[in-house]
């Protein structure tokens, strides 16, 4: 196994203010590293990531999501293996893809990003972050669920929490007993209302989910319940992040982000470039369920492997020039981006491929389509230069832009 002093510790200031140096000493030097706080073997390389991620020998497993999520989610189809995940995957993706995505949802999205955006766009200004990209998301899976906005609120404090609890690396004990706290708080609230739901069946989401059956299996209210804490948090801040990050990353290549203005096919290109360049989430882990070689030596069986998606999609190796943002690429497959068979590994891949990634991309689509139309001349505001924040999931904390003000239609 190799190691390496020069390479800064993932939970030091440093490596938080800018991790892509420290990801390029890991990849070149350092391919395998024991961490000692997190108990984990760190993995950095493209070729070892997407082995993880596909796993097509059965050396993986998310036995980790038992102390990872389940404190702050429940039980969720993350930590299912075999035939028991592949039906319980089964009941919950027809709502994220096809018909229902198409029909119920897309009119869903366009409203409520049209709603966020009326209330700045005749002001000239905006902070993309906490006026759009922070609620969008959460926004539209309230909605899609059912669920009465007038909670939107407790939503945000709730998912917020969800994910300082994922990222906590350091163990913090405020922080951990924060995001178990949520857990109970989210399903007081989501329990009783699955419950009406089930007697009064409607057109939304949450509906879907309780009537649906596969082989003779349906969800239980404790299913449903993890699944929905588990969407609005995945869901809602990897979407606020990306949207971020798609405009910092436009506004700082002017040319490309006037190309994007003048074609909207492109937005999928911005979308998938971004999510190669600067992902919402960094790092994501799995459990050796085999002794396992991989670069810079093996790994025992038993032990948590964290896979550094922020350095495996800079991987000299897989994209020339792999720290340039450039949504013409040609060694980045946009056609495949949101799909199992992805190239770029921020949705993760193989039998646990983000089951929402049809509808981030809905929203993405939706949503910088919508803020081009309605922010002519859109610039950052004067002097301010995006900083990305974050460890484990990780975007711009503000972007104030000044732009020329638009009547709502």
């Amino acid at each position: 196994m190799s190691t390496a002093q020069q390479v800064p510790d993932i939970l030091s200031p440093e490596f938080a203010a800018d991790p892509y140096p420290a990801y390029r000493l890991m990849r070149d030097a350092a391919p395998l590293i024991w961490h000692e706080a997190t108990q984990s073997y760190i993995i950095s390389r493209y070729e070892d990531v997407e082995r993880v991620f596909k796993d097509k020998n059965g050396e993986f497993t998310t036995d980790n999501y038992d102390w990872q999520i389940e404190p702050v989610h429940g039980k969720t189809i993350l930590q299912l293996s075999g035939r028991e995940h592949a039906v319980r995957r089964a009941l919950v993706a027809p709502g994220f893809r096809g018909v229902d995505l198409q029909e119920k949802f897309l009119p869903v999205i366009e409203r409520n990003s049209r709603e966020l955006i009326d209330a700045f766009r005749s002001s000239g200004s905006a902070d993309l972050v906490n006026d759009y990209a922070t609620r969008f998301p959460v926004n539209v899976i309230a909605d899609m669920l059912g669920l009465d906005k007038a909670d939107q609120a407790r939503f945000h404090r709730w998912y917020t929490s969800v994910i300082a609890f994922l990222g906590n690396l350091s163990g913090d004990p405020e922080v951990a007993a924060a995001g178990e706290r949520t857990r109970v708080e989210f399903a007081e609230y989501m329990l009783p209302v699955i419950r009406e739901r089930r007697e009064n069946l409607g057109d939304d989401l949450l509906s879907t989910l309780c009537a649906a059956e596969v082989d003779g299996v349906r969800m239980s209210d404790e299913d449903i319940k993890a699944f929905c804490s588990l969407l609005l948090a995945a869901g809602g801040d990897t979407t606020d992040k990306a949207i971020a990050s798609i405009f910092a990353n436009l506004l700082l290549h002017p040319d490309q982000l006037a190309a994007v203005r003048a074609n909207r096919d492109l937005i999928p290109r911005a979308f998938a470039e971004t999510l190669r360049y600067t992902p919402p989430v960094h790092m994501i882990m799995r459990q050796s369920a085999t002794e396992v070689k991989l670069s810079g030596g093996t790994i025992p069986a038993g032990v948590t492997v964290t896979c550094l998606i922020g350095a495996a999609n800079r991987d000299e190796s897989r994209y020339r020039d792999p720290d340039r943002f450039d949504i013409f690429r040609d060694d980045l497959t946009t056609t495949t981006a949101f799909s199992a068979a992805a190239d770029h590994l921020a949705f993760a891949l193989g039998r646990h491929f983000c089951v929402g990634a049809l509808l981030a991309k809905a929203e993405v689509e939706i949503g910088v389509s919508q803020l081009l139309d309605a922010m002519p001349g859109i610039r950052l505001a004067d002097g301010f230069d995006p900083v990305e924040e974050g460890v484990f999931t990780r975007g711009p904390q503000r972007l104030p832009v000044r732009f020329t003000p638009v009547t709502a239609a």
